[in-house]
């Protein structure tokens, strides 16, 4: 095989988008660089939502946004005041068309198909296989965006944020495509943290999605079912029909994900780029994305990478302690959160961007005794 100045596995949203980043730069056109993925993207796998505030580097591709997004529980049904941000929507086809259309006008870049395997032996340089046969890497910097095993301890907690999705169309205009609905708690939380999610795409057409975030997977019919019930009840139509599904599995964890092992730089959720709290990846891959790129456009080393203050990590550590003991539950905890706090404040703490006093504002409004108690937890 030849050799390679970069290789990236994986060619989902962290891959590809550190490949993009690095072509728009300009400086790496002389440089071999391979991606290699299992199969190619020719489908709509995923949706991708995430809130910001200035045009994204993939702003030409988002699919619908919303300037408001609504919060409901049986307590309140509000209005969020989001200030700058805007909560976006980019669909998986669109983005893989887009890279790939970029990468494939690449002389300098091949495209690979085939069963990726690492070995990694402690201490030592990783060997990377595909399809059985050794890739030459000793010479390369590899990235990898594949699931590898996280770092463990006694604190460590996992639970799994895994959601439904469909988008339904309907004859009549029923939905007001101003506004989404970011959480909706008015369904049952008899298997834990449990809510509906509504982003309308069209007066007719929108995308219903029932999401959980607990420690097992339901049966297949038990999704579709909670999506029928809460069409029925809160959206309150009964003749649609359902154009896509999508389904999906995001972990939730404390445990560490070393950006650094064994010669291989992990990237996106392998890298501990999914928060653990709240399962949003998208923006943190982009943010991690545009830090290794301007690193190596400098010629520095991507150790220097800026990782979220380690603050972060302990308060997605409580959170998932209290989703776990689930005293209080998931639908209490954020909808206080929500009634107490501007979602933009919100935003900008979920993004770990917000300063200590920002921080403690925010919490001070939580169930203290309960948090009080987590935190003790996760200290000892």
């Amino acid at each position: 095989m030849p050799r390679y100045d970069y290789i990236i596995a994986g060619a989902g949203a962290a891959g590809l988008s550190l490949l993009t980043r690095m072509i728009a730069c300009g400086k790496f056109s002389d440089k071999k660089i391979l991606i290699i993925d299992k199969a190619a993207k020719t489908v709509n796998d995923r949706t991708w939502c995430f809130w910001e505030k200035e045009q994204g580097f993939f702003e030409d591709i988002v699919y619908c946004s919303w300037d408001c997004l609504l919060f409901r529980s049986d307590s309140i049904s509000s209005s969020l005041n989001m200030g700058d941000y805007r909560y976006k929507m980019i669909r998986g086809i669109d983005f893989y068309e887009k890279c790939f259309s970029i990468i494939k006008q690449q002389p300098n870049v091949d495209i690979r198909y085939g069963d990726l395997q690492f070995v990694h032996q402690e201490g030592t340089q990783s060997r990377m296989f595909i399809d059985n046969v050794e890739l030459l890497i000793a010479d390369a910097v590899v990235f990898n965006s594949i699931s590898c095993n996280p770092r463990s301890d006694k604190n460590t907690l996992k639970l799994m944020q895994h959601f439904k999705g469909w988008i339904i169309e309907t004859n009549d205009k029923v939905f007001d495509t101003s506004a989404g609905t970011l959480m909706d708690f008015r369904v049952h939380q008899n298997h834990g943290t449990s809510f509906v999610y509504v982003m309308p795409l069209a007066a007719n057409r929108a995308l219903v999605e029932y999401t959980l975030f607990t420690e097992q997977l339901l049966a297949a019919n038990e999704y579709d079912r909670e999506l029928s019930d809460y069409i029925a009840r809160f959206i309150d139509i009964k003749q649609y029909s359902i154009s896509e599904v999508e389904y999906g599995i995001i972990p939730m964890t404390n445990a560490r994900f070393p950006f650094y092992q064994n010669g291989i730089y992990n990237i996106g959720t392998a890298g501990g780029q999914t928060k653990a709290s709240t399962g949003y990846t998208f923006q943190f891959i982009q943010k991690q994305s545009r830090q290794i790129v301007e690193l190596l456009s400098n010629n520095q080393p991507l150790q220097n990478i800026v990782a979220s203050p380690a603050r972060f990590h302990f308060y997605d550590s409580v959170l998932l302690q209290l989703l776990t003991q689930k005293k209080p539950g998931g639908k209490e905890i954020f909808t206080r959160l929500f009634q107490r706090n501007k979602a933009s404040a919100i935003f900008k703490f979920l993004d770990n961007e917000t300063s200590v006093p920002e921080e403690l504002a925010i919490i001070s409004t939580l169930q203290m005794g309960a948090f009080a108690k987590a935190a003790i937890q996760q200290l000892t």
